[in-house]
């Protein structure tokens, strides 16, 4: 898995990412993160509409990816999570800490 990085506004970065979202890959995305902090991006929405499977090591490293972004006053943002990470998110209650956000280009309206 890899996540490739949009820029979809000056401050707010796209973090894409595809097939399974486990402890095989959350060290990429967690080092994904930590990139686009050191850039400057501090609002940071991690798309899983292309993410067909997530665990817990996943959930973690949203987790760490979300903590480091609101130290540097920003946030992390969810979109898309297919029916696997959607149930994942629900069933840890993550859900109500990384809520879902429409889409990608609202991530950030309010």
């Amino acid at each position: 898995m890899y996540f490739p990085t949009d820029l979809l506004t000056s401050d707010v970065a796209v973090i894409r990412g595809t097939g399974r979202l486990n402890m095989l890959t959350a060290s990429r995305l967690d080092r994904t993160v930590r990139s686009v902090l050191r850039q400057g991006r501090s609002k940071i929405v991690l798309d899983l509409s292309a993410v067909e499977f997530l665990d817990s090591t996943g959930l973690g490293a949203m987790i760490a990816g979300l903590k480091a972004a609101r130290a540097q006053g920003g946030d992390l943002r969810l979109v898309g999570p297919g029916p696997q990470p959607s149930m994942v998110l629900t069933m840890s209650h993550l859900d109500r800490i990384l809520t879902p956000r429409r889409d990608v280009h609202t991530a950030y309206a309010d």
